[in-house]
C-alpha cells in the first residue's frame, strides 16, 4: 500500500497539470476549439498526460498571431449576405474581375504558362507541393526564364512539399535568381506555430494583378497524369483585377512569415496597367478572396460554409476529395437537406489517403439517411468546390474536412457571378453519371468503434 499511494499522487498530479497547462493555454490565446476537438484533448490529457501532454504542446495551438494588413473588420451593408460576412472578418471585399474556369489539366497548364509569361515586374508562386517530374520541372524552368529576363520571382513552398525535393533544386533555383523560402519546415529549430499547420495554398500571382488558383498542386498528376496514369480530376481558374492583388498581399504576409524579405516596389504603375483597367470593364463579374487558416481570427471558410447551408433554399453541390466534416457542418447540411435542399455530394470511392476514406463513412451515414446524394466517384477526383442555390459558388483549395477548415493554411475564391455558378455547377454535375451511390449500411461492432476512435482525432487527418 505504501509504494501504490505515491504513485497514484504523482499520477493525479500529472493529470492536474496536464489539464492546467491546457486551461491556461487557451485562456490566455482566446482560443476557441469545436466541442469536438477540446472533448478529444481533455479525454487524452486525463488518460495518458505523460504522452498528451507534451503532443499538446506541440501540436494543440490551432490560430497563429500574424501582423497582416486587412481590412476595417466593418461589414458594409447592402451587398451581398456573403460579402458582408467576409468583410466583417477584416478582409478585403468583392470587386470585378475578369475570370476563366479551366475545364481539364492541359486548359490549366496553359493559363498557368500564360500567367509566368506576362509577368513583367514580379513573379510569386505559393505551392503545396512542387512535383520532381516534368511538369514541375517544366514550372520551374519557366520560373528561371523569367529571372533572367529580370523579374523578381519567388516560390513558397510547404515544409512537407520541400522535403520531397533534391537539395540540388534549391541551388539551381537561387543561382537562375529565383528566391525561395520553406513555409514552416519539419526540422527547423525555429517556426511560427506548430508543425501539424501546413501551407495547403495554391496560387500565383503575375505584377500583383494577375492570379491563377485552384486545388492543383504543381505536380503531373494534377495536370497531365503521371507515367501514363489519367490526370486526376480538378479544378482551377485565372483571374484579374483587385482580388488578384488581395491574393498578392496574402502571398506577401505568408512570405515575411516564412523568413522571406519583403518584395521590392513594383515597377509598374498599377493605375495605369492594361489589365487593371480590364478588371474595371463593368461586365466583369464580382468574385471575393477568402483566405482561412490559423492566420485568420475566424475560421473563415467553415463560417461562410455552415452559413450558406442555413440559407440555400433550392440546391447544394459539392465536389471534395476528401470528406471528414465536424459536427457543425454536417449538422448544417442536413438539417438543410430536412428543409426540402436537394443537396449533391461527389467524392472519389478511394482516393489518395486511405484513413480519411475509413472515418468520413460515419458522416455520409448521417447525411445519406436524410436524403443527401452521395456520389462515388471511379476516379481520383481532387477537386473542390460548392454550389448553393445560383447565388454563391466556392473553390480554391479547401477540402470539405476538419484538418482543411480548421487546421491548414488554405485559400478560395467566392464567385457571385451566375456565369461561373452555372459552370461550377454544370462542372460537377457532369460528374454524377459516372459515379455509384454510397451503400449505406450500418456498420459492424468493430468497425464501429474503430471509427469513433478515429474521428477523435478526424481534424488531424
Amino acid at each position: 500500500m505504501t509504494g501504490w499511494f505515491p504513485r497514484i499522487t504523482i499520477h493525479s498530479l500529472a493529470i492536474v497539470i496536464s489539464l492546467l497547462v491546457y486551461v491556461l493555454t487557451t485562456r490566455l490565446e482566446g482560443t476557441r476549439r469545436p466541442p469536438s476537438i477540446a472533448i478529444a484533448w481533455v479525454l487524452s490529457l486525463i488518460a495518458l498526460p505523460y504522452f498528451a501532454l507534451p503532443m499538446y504542446l506541440i501540436f494543440g495551438r490551432r490560430k497563429v498571431r500574424r501582423k497582416a494588413s486587412r481590412g476595417s473588420g466593418i461589414a458594409v451593408p447592402g451587398g451581398h449576405w456573403a460579402e458582408e460576412l467576409i468583410e466583417s472578418f477584416g478582409l478585403a471585399g468583392a470587386a470585378p474581375a475578369a475570370i476563366r474556369l479551366h475545364q481539364d489539366g492541359g486548359e490549366s497548364a496553359a493559363a498557368l504558362f500564360a500567367l509566368m509569361s506576362s509577368a513583367g515586374s514580379r513573379l510569386d508562386i505559393c505551392t503545396y507541393i512542387l512535383g520532381n517530374d516534368e511538369f514541375g520541372r517544366e514550372v520551374t524552368q519557366r520560373m528561371m526564364a523569367q529571372a533572367r529576363a529580370g523579374a523578381q520571382v519567388r516560390l513558397l513552398i510547404d515544409g512537407v512539399g520541400a522535403i520531397q525535393l533534391p537539395r540540388s533544386c534549391f541551388h539551381e533555383w537561387q543561382a537562375a535568381g529565383i528566391e525561395t523560402a520553406v513555409f514552416s519546415p519539419l526540422f527547423a529549430r525555429k517556426t511560427q506555430g506548430p508543425r501539424n499547420l501546413r501551407n495547403h495554398r495554391k496560387m500565383a500571382i503575375a505584377d500583383g494583378m494577375r492570379l491563377w488558383a485552384g486545388g492543383r498542386n504543381l505536380a503531373a498528376e494534377y495536370f497531365v497524369g503521371r507515367d501514363g496514369a489519367v490526370p486526376w480530376r480538378d479544378l482551377s481558374f485565372d483571374l484579374h483585377g483587385a482580388v488578384a492583388s488581395a491574393a498578392a498581399c496574402q502571398f506577401e504576409a505568408d512570405w515575411v512569415a516564412a523568413g522571406g524579405k519583403p518584395a521590392m516596389a513594383l515597377a509598374v504603375a498599377r493605375a495605369n496597367h492594361p489589365v487593371a483597367a480590364a478588371a474595371a470593364d463593368p461586365a466583369s463579374s464580382r468574385a471575393q478572396f477568402l483566405p482561412s487558416g490559423p492566420d485568420q481570427t475566424e475560421d473563415t471558410v467553415q463560417a461562410l460554409l455552415i452559413d450558406a447551408c442555413f440559407r440555400a433554399r433550392q440546391r447544394i453541390i459539392a465536389v471534395t476529395p476528401y470528406f471528414v466534416p465536424d459536427a457543425a457542418l454536417e449538422m448544417a447540411m442536413r438539417l438543410a437537406a430536412r428543409r426540402g435542399v436537394v443537396i449533391d455530394l461527389c467524392i472519389p470511392a478511394t482516393s489518395n489517403h486511405r484513413l480519411p476514406d475509413f472515418v468520413r463513412h460515419r458522416a455520409l451515414r448521417a447525411l445519406s439517411d436524410v436524403g443527401i446524394g452521395i456520389h462515388l466517384l471511379p476516379y481520383m477526383n481532387h477537386a473542390k468546390a460548392v454550389v448553393f442555390d445560383s447565388s454563391l459558388a466556392v473553390s480554391g483549395s479547401v477540402n470539405l474536412d476538419s484538418r482543411s477548415l480548421l487546421l491548414n493554411y488554405e485559400c478560395a475564391v467566392v464567385f457571385y457571378g451566375s456565369r461561373e455558378i452555372e459552370w461550377l455547377a454544370n462542372w460537377i454535375q457532369a460528374l454524377i453519371p459516372e459515379s455509384q451511390p454510397f451503400d449505406c449500411h450500418a456498420p459492424g461492432l468493430w468497425r464501429d468503434i474503430a471509427e469513433g476512435l478515429l474521428l477523435t482525432v478526424a481534424y488531424q487527418l
